[in-house]
This record gives C-alpha cells, sequence and structure tokens, in this order.
C-alpha cells in the first residue's frame, strides 16, 4: 500500500474491487480446504487438494466448486474493504508526525484492523462453510447407504437436499438470534487478529525492500510479490486456529464425526484423536488462497482504480 493518504471511498472500493477479483480467482482452492480440514480420521473422502476437486466436479459438476461463491462475492467487499482499510487508518494514527512506524506500532495496526473486519467475517464464514461443506456431508451419506445397500440386496437413492444462504440465515435467525451468525466469533478473532499482526507489517517491510526511494511507491510487481509472500506466510503460520473455526461453524456433521463445545474443547479432540499435523489440514490449499488474494489486493490499491472512477465522477455530472 502506498504511504499517500487516499480517501475512505477509495480505499473501501479498492478494497471491494480486490476482493471479487481475489474470491473469483481462488475460490475452488478455499473449497477444497474446508472440506480437508472439517473430514476427520476415519471419515475421509478425499486424500488431496486434487483428488477433492476431481471428486467435487464428478459428483457436483464444474459449479459445486463454487457452492458458497455467492456469498463471498457479496460479503468480500464489505470486509476487504474494512480490513485494508482499517489498517490504514491505525497506522496513521499511530505514526508520530508521519515518522516511520516501530514494527511494534505495525503490529498494533494490524490487530485493529483485524478486530475490525471480524464484524463481516464471521457470519460469511459461518454461512460460507455450510455450503461448502455439504457437498462432502453428501457424498458420505451416499456412500454409505450404497454401503449398506450392497448388504442388504436393495438400493435406495439418497437424494441431496439443497439449502441456500438465505435458508440458513433465516433458520438461525429464527432459532437463535443474530448470535447464530456470529458462531465462532471468538475463533474467529483468534484467527484474523493474528494473521494481520503477522501479514501487515511483514508486507509494509517487503514492500519497502522494492522502494529506490522512500518517496517513490515500489513497482506493481514488487507490491504483488510482497502481497503473496506476507499473505502464505501469515495464512500457514495461523492455520491451526483456522482449523479450529472451521470446525465449530460447522452446522452438519458426517457420520460418526465430533462435535465440540468451545475452542479448547475442539483443540483438546483434534490433538487427542488427529494428532498435531491435523492443525495443518488444508494449510497449502489455504497459502494458495491467500497468497494471490492479498498479492491482488495490493495491486490494486497500487494501480488505484479507485480513485481514476472517482475523477471521473464530477467530469460525468458536467
Amino acid at each position: 500500500m502506498a504511504d499517500k493518504q487516499i480517501s475512505l471511498p477509495a480505499k473501501l472500493i479498492n478494497g471491494g474491487i480486490a476482493g471479487l477479483i481475489g474470491v473469483t480467482c481462488v475460490f475452488p482452492i478455499d473449497l477444497a480446504k474446508t472440506r480437508l480440514q472439517n473430514q476427520q480420521n476415519g471419515q475421509r473422502m478425499y486424500t488431496s487438494m486434487s483428488d477433492c476437486l476431481i471428486k467435487t466436479i464428478r459428483s457436483e459438476g464444474y459449479f459445486g466448486m463454487y457452492r458458497g461463491a455467492a456469498v463471498n462475492l457479496t460479503l468480500v467487499t464489505p470486509e476487504k474493504a474494512i480490513k485494508l482499510a482499517a489498517n490504514d487508518f491505525f497506522r496513521h494514527h499511530l505514526s508520530k508526525d508521519g515518522k516511520k512506524l516501530t514494527l511494534l506500532r505495525e503490529m498494533l495496526a494490524g490487530c485493529g484492523a483485524g478486530t475490525c473486519q471480524v464484524i463481516v467475517t464471521t457470519p460469511m464464514e459461518m454461512l460460507k462453510i455450510q455450503l461448502q461443506d455439504a457437498g462432502r456431508i453428501a457424498a458420505q451419506k451416499k456412500l454409505m447407504a450404497a454401503q449398506l445397500s450392497a448388504a442388504a440386496g436393495s438400493a435406495e437413492p439418497v437424494v441431496e437436499a439443497r439449502t441456500t444462504a438465505t435458508q440458513i440465515t433465516r433458520e438461525l435467525l429464527r432459532s437463535k438470534g443474530i448470535a447464530g451468525l456470529y458462531k465462532g466469533l471468538g475463533a474467529t478473532l483468534l484467527r484474523d487478529v493474528p494473521f494481520s499482526i503477522v501479514y501487515f507489517p511483514l508486507f509494509a517491510n517487503l514492500n519497502k525492500l522494492g522502494q529506490k526511494d522512500p518517496d517513490v511507491k515500489a513497482p506493481f510487481y514488487v507490491s504483488f510479490l510482497s502481497g503473496c509472500v506476507a499473505g502464505s506466510t501469515a495464512a500457514v503460520a495461523v492455520n491451526p486456529c483456522d482449523v479450529i473455526k472451521t470446525r465449530l461453524q460447522s452446522l452438519q456433521r458426517g457420520v460418526n464425526e465430533d462435535t465440540y463445545s468451545g475452542i479448547l474443547d475442539c483443540t483438546k479432540k483434534i490433538w487427542q484423536k488427529e494428532g498435531p499435523t491435523a492443525f495443518f489440514k488444508g494449510a497449502y490449499c489455504r497459502a494458495l488462497v491467500i497468497a494471490p488474494l492479498f498479492g491482488i489486493a495490493q495491486v490494486v490499491y497500487f494501480i488505484g482504480i479507485a480513485e481514476f472512477l472517482l475523477d471521473l465522477l464530477p467530469k460525468r455530472r458536467a
């Protein structure tokens, strides 16, 4: 992100455009990440990201890889906009007379950004996870039904009842109120705050390496690569928290899968039954999702698409 002052509307538009482009490009990988993280030992449907995507296409068609994408495309604009704009806001107010921020202040700015974004992130992730994981649970039930049918000598097809984000939202609001949409809020904070603490200072310092002069922005490819490296590093670092969050926010369970009462209970059961490596399920998928997502975000900020669009408004009115 450039050090020049950008208006709030421009920050919001830039963040939204970056989020929309990024989500469209990497959503199938995010779906694979969710399904890999949710499957428990003894109930594995997929062996890898590629295996998950191939099986998804075979059973649900090409657009099956984009289940839940509508939720992300709707809410990613405010989510990314809040995150990026909040970081700029905190960096601006934590700087003293325009002087370079210390590492601690950069981390505090990232902490503030991560805290602000969960207002949108938590319900977005809550709805997205239900839609993404529905295909895995349905496939598991079909497999179990086929095995039972083969043993009994009869065949009764299992038909998946598809739900929409609107239906899930209505049911959660009816049964649990607004708190239903914020299930897993603590786990989301536990993931997003450390992520922002790692990501924003790391990006800022990597981006500075490409600046020939402190008053001149780094080339766009430096901003892109810095966003990719910082994003993937932060994503892998907080993946254990993402696994816990995904498990806690899943309302439906597969056959014989554990349920969890909270963060500590989830952590304990995963550690005891699946081992420490389970906390890094889907880590490479998450890195592949976050790297281009934030690389694109920084390039959009660099290009300043929003400033260009906002500059056109007075001319059109005239």
